[in-house]
């Protein structure tokens, strides 16, 4: 017999789902079967009954004891009440000491404020409920960034909680017209969404635009930024970022005011920023604390590193392979000398090193630290030093894969130095199948795949693909800081003036 298909139950919003109005009962019926629902019957000194709901765990039972039963309670606060329209009356009118009052008549509402942190006194008779917000406190203490090391800059990054990354963004932007924009995602997880801007810096149409795709979003759940990153970026199947992701504030605030558009996801310990270009992917918050003339050359590195991270592998399979004829006589004939035990063609060599390489940094990136570095030592000292002694591979190629992975982690994202380690194996592939005319047919691919990308309108190879010689230097350097009065102009603000 065939397996039975399962039937598929449609979603619908919250309100659609939790139809009706407010009642105690039907809130226990949605509940059913979970320990954490706590139902308290409630009678106020007036003679007024009512039902106290919670989920315990999302709140904080002090809060609940302190700032709701024990005014609810007193008898010159209700004592005179008879009615539960008297009664929530005086509790939005500030009897009670919660500091996010709301009154809910449909029953969908109460069941979102239960399940973000709120507890509810339900009123069967009337069919009303007051919720108050009473949150467990319970959180990650702000730490140091991990990903992005600060050198010159501050020391605090985003955590999990939304209020508190909201908070930091505040610290830093003390301006009445920075807005947050909070949308729900995820048909069952309903994941809180901040859209943040400047009003007045950030272009309306971009504001618009990345509502518009938020809204469109249509999965179960959000757990993890790649949930919404892929859904709302203009290319999901390019392995580039589309958009700029950061765990450091100060980042995320800088980025406000040069007019882009931003996000922090509730749960998640970053923020995302759009639109994003090449150029911003290799900028550093460091960068405008040190001279424009470091800042300059340690970007013009950034670059090269990344050319050579991307290329040289490729490169050393095209000449060993096809062009023989480039290479310098002694060093050909230590090249020959090396590679005449090794069973292997060199493009067999290069990628095994490669995937050798991606194999040893996997393993140092889930295992723990001190089992991480070790991973790390014995794979780059032994089982390399041994694979070179035993004729597996050359020691040249050796040199070349570690030349190209150490450059690769001069790349100050991770998202982009992760699509440069997978289009490396690319090249690798096309300098073997036809050398220097495979590798540059490679790279034109590549160059035409980026020049058609775009972030949220912006064109992704800006200012590198402007014409322009000025907009050209500004983005591979620095400037000094009295002559940066200009936001980037792909953001489109209609303020593009920094300083007078």
């Amino acid at each position: 017999m065939g397996r039975k298909r399962e039937q598929t139950v449609p979603w619908h919003p919250p309100r659609e789902r939790f139809p009706g109005p407010v009642s105690a009962e039907k809130l226990g019926e949605i509940f059913s079967d979970c320990y954490d629902f706590e139902r308290r019957e409630l009678v106020l000194p007036g003679g007024v009954r009512g039902e106290l709901v919670f989920l315990d765990g999302l709140t904080s039972g002090k809060e609940i004891a302190e700032y709701v039963l024990r005014p609810l309670t007193e008898q010159d606060r209700f004592g005179g009440v008879t009615t539960p329209e008297q009664a929530v009356q005086f509790m939005m009118s500030g009897r009670v000491y919660g500091y996010t009052v709301k009154r809910r008549q449909a029953l969908a509402q109460v069941v979102d404020d239960l399940l973000n942190g709120f507890c509810a006194v339900v009123f069967d008779d009337a069919a009303v409920a007051v919720t108050f917000e009473v949150r467990a406190t319970d959180k990650r203490a702000i730490d140091e960034p991990k990903e992005e090391k600060p050198m010159k800059g501050s020391k605090d990054v985003f955590i999990e909680i939304l209020k508190v990354n909201s908070m930091l963004v505040r610290r830093r932007l003390h301006e009445p017209m920075l807005r947050f924009h909070q949308m729900t995602v995820g048909r069952r997880t309903r994941t809180a969404v901040t859209v943040v801007y400047i009003q007045g810096l950030t272009d309306p149409a971009l504001v618009r635009e990345m509502r518009r795709r938020l809204a469109r979003i249509d999965v179960d759940g959000v757990n993890s930024v790649g949930a919404v990153e892929h859904r709302i970026c203009d290319r999901p199947g390019c392995v580039f970022p589309q958009l700029l992701r950061t765990e450091r504030p100060d980042r995320f605030a800088a980025n406000l005011l040069e007019g882009r558009v931003g996000l922090l996801i509730d749960g998640l310990p970053m923020g995302l920023l759009a639109p994003a270009t090449l150029v911003q992917f290799m900028k550093m918050p460091e960068d405008d604390a040190y001279h424009f003339a470091v800042s300059s050359v340690l970007t013009v590195l950034r670059f090269f590193a990344l050319l050579l991270s991307l290329l040289l592998p490729a490169v050393y399979v095209a000449v060993a392979m096809y062009h023989q004829e480039m290479i310098p006589t002694r060093l050909m004939q230590t090249m020959i000398q090396s590679k005449q035990s090794v069973p292997f063609p060199t493009a067999v060599e290069a990628l095994g090193m490669l995937l050798a390489f991606e194999i040893l940094q996997e393993a140092g990136l889930r295992l723990p630290a001190t089992v991480g570095q070790t991973v790390s030592i014995i794979g780059a000292l032994i089982v390399g030093q041994s694979a070179v002694e035993a004729k597996v591979v050359s020691p040249v190629v050796v040199i070349i894969v570690a030349l190209s992975g150490i450059a690769g982690y001069t790349t100050p994202n991770t998202d982009l130095a992760a699509a440069v380690r997978l289009w490396r194996f690319l090249f690798v592939l096309a300098a073997a199948c036809g050398g220097f005319f495979g590798m540059m047919a490679a790279f034109c691919v590549l160059v035409c795949r980026l020049c058609d990308l775009e972030s949220f309108g912006a064109d992704y190879m800006y200012p590198l693909s402007s014409g322009s010689l000025s907009e050209l230097l500004r983005g591979v350097a620095h400037l000094p800081p009295d002559r940066e009065k200009l936001r980037w102009p792909e953001t489109n603000t209609p303020n593009r003036r920094k300083q007078r």
